[in-house]
């Protein structure tokens, strides 16, 4: 996924700030909320959020 693309357009979060969320320690779905609001709107970016962590492990 292209570090540019948006993953949550409800928050206006890109997979860039997702990537550097878990590159500073974000390890679950809900830490990545809380680092970025990422998912708390509508939920329908949790599963590129799962990808996203899935990856970087």
């Amino acid at each position: 996924m292209d570090r540019d693309e948006t993953v949550c357009n409800c928050m206006g979060v890109t997979a860039g700030e997702i990537m550097e969320a878990i590159e500073n320690g974000a390890k679950t779905v809900e830490d990545i909320q809380e680092a970025t609001g990422a998912g708390t709107v509508c939920g329908g970016c949790i599963g590129d959020i799962e990808k996203l962590l899935e990856g970087e492990k």
